[in-house]
């Protein structure tokens, strides 16, 4: 049983009486050993496995603790135990409440909320005040979501109150944004918790514990969704001192306050470090004991075998310093993938990246752009969308807009267009139309600002008589918007030749397949290698826009080979939708940033630019917890590793010109005593 493998910390833990239960699990403690042995530890004791929800922050951490409890108990007893992230486990109840439901990502609902935006016209007003702008804006909105409970206005007017003449537009901007998701069905990751919140009150969903993992990274909308479940008993596990993510709305208040907000609350201590070395802990202690001490703790090493102590790389340059530490990984024994570069700003990527394949040592990113985001990955399941759920307005505005001279208004009308072709059946519309009449398109009025849509003319279909057109183009109504243009009916007829030969009811794994082997996707991939390879001069570089398909086309049959588990085309949908983020491309040395290295552990770890305004990073710190947070992303980043430690500072940057001091978490480590100890 798991509960015979723990230490004695992590049995107290597990063993827990009902109630609510905080651990405070420091960095390598076995706070999933001690999660599983607790689920174990309720079931041994009659606890029904679909009274039991775990949360977590990833589903492949969920899935790690079902499958080690699949290892003691039977698959059909495990499956039963509703686990997965907050969003993931609040979309499968919405989703069997409201099948309607379509979960949509930042990005899309980012245009979407564009639409909106600039249908005002803030020019009009003269009050000698910049409006946010749309994007940033947005911004705001999806951070009150996670942060605040008050209203948005409110919200607004106490941290912008220079902004107050402004703030009635901005809620009608974003009622009217909240409306069109409403009438599209169309959900963001934040409407999934609230939505969730608000159907427990109408139907509560009672279970006997609720286990939450990585508790320290809750934001305020997710202990709401938790208080709202309300269970008998509640097991939250969690670190304060890897805090890291105040930019994204978590609340640290959460961890910190836990014992005072829930009466007769107990709270456990895992201290013993199986991870790290005594000397790599040290360090860690060192510095993370400089932030204020909310649960007392000293990491406790568990580890036995060599000691290697800390090492401090100084450089004159910071390409000096990529090229030096790229060196250092081509000359060592440690195996690539078990070696992590660990930086703290994405603008250090590019260089070591660049230096690692100069010594043809293969390396993977994490941390920054999702592999899902990529254009060509968000392109097909754009197609797939569309497949899986017709009514996906913003899917179809996505895959337009790489029309030339297609702008989301005019994808929009061609949407509307096409439903009233199909008499609200978009594929209908596409390939069988039975209305062959322009729809009267809805115009709104703003009650602050005016909208700017054209009235829609008739155009002449005559005009692309002699074009090369298939005769089911050219009898389409499409032809009749008088905007669509030459290209524009191009990317429509491959549009429609893909849809016409994709069977819904295929497997995933062949229609993903039908997509990336159509003229459409062909379209798309010399499209965004044009792009990728265009010169300052406006030239195209062929070299490479060859090498950028050849990269496009890998990253599309990864996908292909992700959809293989997935008979059903929704479910693999729903799984790259929720699980993506999860997902790093190739094999090598790991190159992460410091939020992306959370939770995993390497042999060799190097944390690099560690100079006063990059490590900490004092422009992001006066927005996001202050020294306090960038020392527990330092404390973060130097738990990573297990046996060896590489911290290294550089001192100028040629191509800014700026030059730098040592980052003053080497002073608080003990590296550096004085100034006067940097040398050459």
């Amino acid at each position: 049983m798991p509960l015979s493998r723990l230490n004695k910390q992590q049995l107290e833990a597990a063993t827990a009486d009902f109630g609510k239960n905080l651990i405070i699990a420091s960095a390598g403690t076995g706070k999933t050993s001690t999660i599983v042995g607790r689920i174990a530890y309720l079931l041994k004791n009659g606890t029904e496995p679909n009274k039991i929800l775990l949360l977590t922050f990833t589903n492949k951490a969920a899935a790690e603790m079902t499958a080690r409890l699949k290892r003691y108990f039977d698959s059909s007893v495990i499956d039963k135990i509703e686990a997965g992230t907050f969003h993931a486990v609040s979309y499968r109840w919405l989703k069997a409440r409201n099948p309607k439901l379509t979960l949509k990502q930042p990005g899309e609902l980012k245009t979407l909320f564009r639409t909106v935006y600039e249908k005002r016209a803030f020019h009009r007003l003269n009050l000698g005040l910049k409006p946010f702008s749309a994007t940033y804006l947005y911004e705001l909105y999806s951070l009150y979501q996670n942060s605040c409970l008050d209203s948005f206005s409110s919200w607004m007017q106490e941290k912008y109150e220079e902004h107050k003449p402004l703030l009635d537009i901005y809620q009608d901007i974003i009622d009217e944004f909240e409306q069109t998701k409403e009438e599209y069905g169309f959900a963001s990751f934040n409407d999934l918790l609230i939505l969730a919140i608000k159907s427990i009150k109408e139907k509560p969903i009672i279970f006997d514990e609720v286990l939450v993992d990585e508790y320290q990274d809750t934001n305020t909308l997710q202990e709401a969704l938790i208080n709202t479940l309300n269970p008998k008993s509640l097991f939250c596990v969690g670190d304060y001192d890897q805090s890291i993510y105040a930019f994204n709305g978590a609340n640290i208040e959460n961890i910190s306050t836990f014992a005072e907000r829930y009466r007769g609350a107990k709270v456990y201590s895992l201290s013993v470090n199986y991870r790290s070395s005594e000397a790599i802990l040290n360090l860690a202690n060192r510095v993370i004991s400089k932030n204020e001490r909310i649960y007392p703790k000293e990491l406790k090493v568990g580890r036995v075998g060599e000691s290697i102590p800390p090492k401090l790389l100084i450089y004159d340059t910071l390409f000096e310093q990529y090229q030096s530490i790229a060196k250092l990984i081509k000359s060592s024994d440690t195996s690539y993938e078990d070696i992590a570069i660990i930086f703290r700003n994405n603008s250090s990527a590019d260089g070591l990246e660049a230096s690692l394949r100069e010594l043809n040592i293969p390396c993977k990113r994490k941390g920054g752009t999702s592999f899902f985001d990529a254009k060509e990955i968000r392109f097909i399941l754009d197609i797939v969308s569309i497949v899986t759920n017709p009514k996906d307005l913003m899917a179809f505005i996505s895959v337009f807009e790489y029309a030339r001279n297609v702008g989301a208004s005019l994808a929009k009308d061609i949407f509307t267009s096409l439903n009233h072709f199909g008499e609200g059946c978009l594929i209908k519309g596409i390939l069988k139309p039975t209305v062959m009449e322009l729809p009267k398109l809805k115009r709104v009025n703003n009650r602050q600002l005016g909208l700017f849509d054209d009235s829609e003319e008739i155009g002449l279909a005559s005009r692309f008589a002699f074009m090369g057109f298939s005769k089911e183009i050219l009898t389409h109504p499409i032809i009749k918007i008088s905007k669509i243009e030459k290209e524009a009916l191009q990317f429509f007829e491959n549009f429609y030749k893909l849809i016409k030969e994709i069977n819904p009811n295929s497997s995933s794994y062949v229609i993903v397949n039908k997509i990336i082997t159509s003229k459409l996707y062909e379209y798309i991939v010399d499209l965004l290698s044009s792009q990728r390879a265009k010169l300052k001069t406006g030239e195209i570089d062929l070299n490479k826009k060859e090498e950028s398909k050849k990269r496009i086309m890998h990253k599309a049959r990864l996908l292909l080979e992700l959809s293989k588990p997935y008979r059903e085309l929704s479910r693999f949908l729903n799984a790259m939708i929720l699980g993506g983020g999860e997902l790093s491309e190739g094999e090598g040395v790991n190159l992460l940033t410091v939020h992306a290295s959370k939770g995993l552990e390497f042999k060799d770890v190097y944390i690099v630019d560690l100079a006063d305004n990059r490590f900490p990073n004092r422009k992001l710190m006066s927005k996001n917890g202050g020294i306090d947070e960038e020392r527990r992303l330092f404390y973060v980043a130097v738990t990573r590793a297990q046996s060896r430690l590489y911290l290294s500072f550089a001192k100028y940057d040629k191509i800014r010109k700026a030059e730098y001091q040592p980052s003053q978490f080497l002073f608080e480590a003990g590296l550096l005593r004085k100034k006067e100890e940097i040398r050459d």
